[in-house]
């Protein structure tokens, strides 16, 4: 593997923290936070800005959905509900465990604060708090949280996804106390990515390690309506990106990271952390650890919201935004040629919903009906859909349940069963079979 350059970080800062909850609606003009009901789609424009906005143009040509066809499973035969594990929290993103034998779960909250679920108590003291350093409200905050594979054995460290005191994108590994399993010490963080952000929106937020334990890190496309810039499909900027860099090899080099040799661009033609492009905003992504397949929900501008998947391997993909939302075209004036576009493997109008919330593969006991099915929502709906994760033909996603929760992201625990976090109503839930 090739040695990346440091990247240039920005020395750390600090800011009060705006406690609001996030709002990752495909609308750029929408509401800044939950609402008893989904707030109506106006017109794309950016939110939390004065920058300029996108005309978008009539969504044509589009490519087709199949039906579900009679050979896929039968998804919505399974019964389930959700029920809660935990309340009491404030803006729930993200939820994640760590395969030690513990059984804890680790829910991180948009101010700036990790909390520990154990055996369904919430312990007292934060897991991590670096709410002094975060920016929170709209579509920033703690974004994302990522342990690497043999966490606790060797590796006794952690990575989060966070908006700076400036708004800017940061992305950095903090180290467990030595002896105290539960408690992080905020002092001990090193940057590893520092990425300025032009707009309020669109930061992205998701990390996570793909199975050869490369750290992914997912950005936006900068904000704004439309992504005036067309960064997202810019081989030389980050943004609107999938990124994958080495950060377990680097730790004892000295560098933040290092760029893996098989990366599309390790050896030039653009930025070499870039693993695919063409995103908007993958604000929850996620790895199937059976397959090492990346699921990305990709929140759409103001008609459709979209799933991708790259399958293991794979790289360099492009999923086709600004040109493409969803299936259809959104800018002809870019080319609408489908040809060399990753097209989604599902979509969903704004009749349904308001912002795609990217899920899992659903790979536990409880409910054997859903194998192999990848579940996903929606922000604003609250439904509960599955695919079959092993097509990668369009599909006509199944609704399995109206959660009425504000869903903000999924999670896997270490009994391999789904957890899901209720932004609005501040709780941790479990899928479960219906009674």
């Amino acid at each position: 593997m090739s040695s990346a350059s440091r990247f240039r970080f920005a020395a750390p800062l600090t800011a009060p923290v705006l406690v609001l909850v996030l709002a990752v609606a495909a609308c750029d003009a929408g509401p800044a936070g939950p609402t008893p009901t989904p707030p109506v789609v106006t017109s794309p424009g950016p939110s939390g800005s004065a920058s300029p906005t996108a005309t978008p143009v009539a969504p044509t040509p589009t490519i087709p959905t199949p039906g579900s066809g009679g050979d896929r499973p039968d998804f919505a035969a399974a019964r389930v509900s959700v029920e809660t594990v935990a309340a009491g929290f404030t803006s729930p993103l993200v939820v994640t465990s760590v395969a030690d034998g513990s059984g804890r779960l680790f829910v991180a909250e948009q101010g700036g604060r990790i909390r520990i679920v154990r055996d369904g108590l919430v312990l007292a003291e934060p897991f991590l708090d670096i709410s002094d350093r975060v920016t929170s409200g709209g579509e920033r905050g703690l974004l994302g949280l990522a342990f690497p594979p043999g966490y606790g054995d060797g590796w006794p460290q952690l990575y989060v996804h966070y908006s700076d005191a400036d708004g800017d994108t940061a992305v950095s590994g903090f180290r467990v106390a030595s002896g105290d399993a539960d408690t992080v010490d905020p002092d001990t963080e090193w940057p590893v990515l520092r990425e300025p952000q032009p707009y309020a929106n669109h930061n992205g937020g998701w990390i996570g390690f793909d199975t050869d334990g490369m750290l992914l890190i997912a950005l936006g496309d900068g904000g704004a309506g439309g992504d005036p810039e067309n960064r997202a499909s810019d081989p030389d900027n980050l943004l609107g990106k999938m990124l994958r860099v080495d950060v377990l090899g680097a730790d004892a080099g000295g560098e933040p990271y290092l760029v893996p040799a098989d990366n599309p661009f390790a050896a030039g033609g653009g930025r070499p952390e870039i693993l695919h492009s063409g995103l908007r905003n993958p604000f929850r992504s996620s790895i199937d650890l059976e397959t090492g397949d990346l699921w990305i929900g990709d929140v759409g501008q103001g008609s459709w919201e979209e799933v991708d998947v790259a399958r293991a391997g794979s790289a360099g993909l492009d999923f086709g935004w600004r040109r493409w939302e969803g299936r259809h075209c959104y800018n002809p004036a870019e080319g609408c040629d489908p040809a060399g576009v990753t097209q989604p493997v599902a979509e969903y109008d704004h009749g349904l919903g308001c912002s795609v919330i990217g899920g899992v593969v659903y790979r536990g006991d409880a409910i054997p009906e859903l194998r192999g099915a990848y579940l996903f929502s929606d922000y604003c709906s609250g439904t509960l859909w599955a695919i079959d994760s092993t097509s990668d033909e369009p599909q006509e996603p199944v609704v399995l349940l109206e959660t009425g929760r504000r869903i903000s992201s999924f999670g896997i625990g270490e009994d391999g069963e789904v957890y899901l976090t209720d932004l609005g109503g501040g709780e941790l839930l479990r899928l479960v079979p219906a009674g």
